[in-house]
């Protein structure tokens, strides 16, 4: 098991991708501390670990990333439940409002950035000191496509995202003296209840086929279908465990092959 008895953080629990990580994490063997700020989604997401059948240990923290306070509070209950943390998964998000630019709402922008990028880095800060003092750890974002690879409506979350990328480039380069790792994962479309209810959305607005929005989405992807979120979370488990211990400052493209950087 990639986490055997790992004490792992994963923020923005919620259905599709952030419940998929909590699961993959505990099948995997990590010891959970599970946060979102609403506290249903965390019982969703303790429901689903424990259909696994293994045990997991597991608490769950009610936390808005953007509160500076309940992030330490977060950390705090992990290393009081569990002594250590060696993994967090930063997969919070905020989308923003969705508009061409030259009609944005800057609130929107701000409120992306006030979780995309301030929210994770003040739960980041948060857990850096306790991985400094027990000799390393690993952070994974969960960042997007959009950066790389520009789509219209977005580009508040984008912009959000893009900053994040800057930060984490820079956490990477100075946490690396202490053993503490820093990558990224850049997620396209991924099939789960977020993706399927837009299509869902789209069918009913546009009247349009839903099956054939998605064969026109599925057709730019290489391998031919959009990836299923629980597949996307492996990745994230990936650089968060030690068979990626000789990565920091990755960017990796998880996304089916419709953007492959040169």
């Amino acid at each position: 098991m990639l986490l055997q008895d790992k004490v792992v953080i994963v923020s923005g629990i919620g259905p599709g991708l952030g419940i998929e990580l909590a699961v993959q994490a505990a099948a995997q063997g990590a010891k959970l501390v599970v946060a979102a700020r609403t506290a249903s989604k965390l019982d969703d997401a303790e429901k689903a670990v424990a259909a696994l059948g293994l045990n997991t240990e597991l608490i769950k923290v009610p936390t808005d990333i953007s509160d500076r306070e309940q992030c330490k509070n977060l950390v705090s209950q992990a290393v009081a439940k569990y002594g250590r943390v060696d993994a967090l998964i930063n997969s919070a998000y905020n989308p923003g409002s969705f508009e061409p630019i030259e009609r944005a709402n800057l609130d929107g922008w701000r409120a992306a950035l006030d979780v995309n990028l301030f929210g994770t880095m003040n739960l980041t800060l948060e857990a850096i000191p306790q991985m400094k003092e027990q000799g390393g750890g690993a952070i994974v974002m969960v960042n997007t496509m959009v950066t790389r690879q520009p789509l219209a409506t977005q580009g508040g979350y984008g912009a959000s995202k893009a900053a994040l990328s800057s930060a984490t480039a820079h956490l990477a380069t100075e946490l690396g003296q202490y053993n503490i790792r820093v990558n990224s994962t850049y997620m396209g479309w991924m099939w789960g209840p977020p993706v399927e209810g837009y299509f869902d959305m789209m069918a009913k607005h546009t009247g349009a086929d839903k099956q054939a929005m998605i064969a026109d989405v599925e057709k730019n992807i290489p391998l031919g279908k959009i990836p299923d979120d629980a597949d996307c979370a492996k990745a994230v488990i990936f650089l968060a465990s030690d068979y990626a211990c000789a990565i920091t400052g990755a960017q990796l493209d998880v996304n089916g092959g419709e953007h492959m950087p040169h």
